[in-house]
């Protein structure tokens, strides 16, 4: 059962002096969304997790994003291939318990040291050309929903692997857009469950993801119009970038500076 916030923990998260930076996390993080499918939990978990902490970053994009995206992925679901997504989004839910126990178990700093170095690693096999010449095997397709279950679990970071491994793919923009729409919204709903079981959607959290999720809608909304002004090759160029980006900025080398 979830204990909805009541005013008092409202007031404490509009009167907190980090409120404001967390603002323009989740209005650029919800625009990032909008804009290419993916990328929010890049920029917004590393950044929040800084700003706040880990376990406030994680249930709080959760919820944001599961509410906040829900109205576009219904759209999707016409355009996603569920041949590709059916498998993962399997696989990846078996994983998600563990990463949950690893949020709360385990040093944040060690978590988000390896996840940057496994992104930027794989980002540089996508970029220097490889490329599936056949349908993706189902082993394959199962180890990377592991993987993604347990990053959704541990920091709400599902995409790495699924974004390169579709974006290495054949498929266009549009479908490979609408995969990962359709596989986050599901993520979201499995990891959701476990969250609550664990006792991470504390009114607090709630509070504060109410707060956010206002300017995160509003710039995923624009960044949705954007979206279908892009042409395919600015498509991946913004999602190499993106994950580029956020792979360098999620580096506990900089919280020094963040905070």
């Amino acid at each position: 059962m979830i204990d909805l916030p009541d005013m008092a923990a409202i007031s404490a998260a509009l009167s907190d002096r980090r409120f404001i930076a967390a603002v323009t996390i989740a209005a650029l993080s919800g625009f990032v969304r909008g804009f290419s499918g993916f990328g929010s939990a890049l920029i917004y978990i590393p950044l929040i997790a800084a700003v706040y902490e880990p376990r406030i970053a994680a249930p709080t994009l959760l919820l944001i994003d599961l509410v906040g995206s829900a109205p576009f992925t219904i759209r999707e679901l016409p355009r996603c291939n569920w041949r590709e997504v059916t498998p993962i989004t399997t696989a990846a839910a078996l994983a998600v318990p563990l990463g949950v126990m690893v949020l709360l178990l385990i040093d944040p700093i060690v978590l988000r040291w390896f996840i940057a170095a496994l992104v930027l690693s794989l980002l540089a096999v996508l970029v220097l050309g490889w490329r599936y010449k056949s349908a993706p095997t189902m082993p394959v397709s199962i180890a990377v929903g592991l993987f993604a279950g347990f990053g959704s679990g541990s920091a709400q970071i599902a995409g790495p692997a699924v974004i390169i491994f579709w974006l290495g793919g054949s498929s266009n923009a549009a479908m490979v857009r609408a995969n990962l729409m359709v596989f986050f919204l599901l993520m979201g709903a499995i990891t959701g469950v476990a969250y609550l079981a664990q006792g991470l959607l504390t009114p607090d959290v709630l509070a504060l993801s109410i707060l956010l999720g206002v300017p995160f809608i509003l710039a995923m909304w624009a960044g949705a119009r954007w979206f279908h002004g892009a042409s395919e090759l600015a498509y991946r160029r913004a999602a190499y970038l993106i994950i580029t980006l956020a792979a360098i900025v999620s580096m506990p080398l900089w919280d020094g500076l963040i905070r």
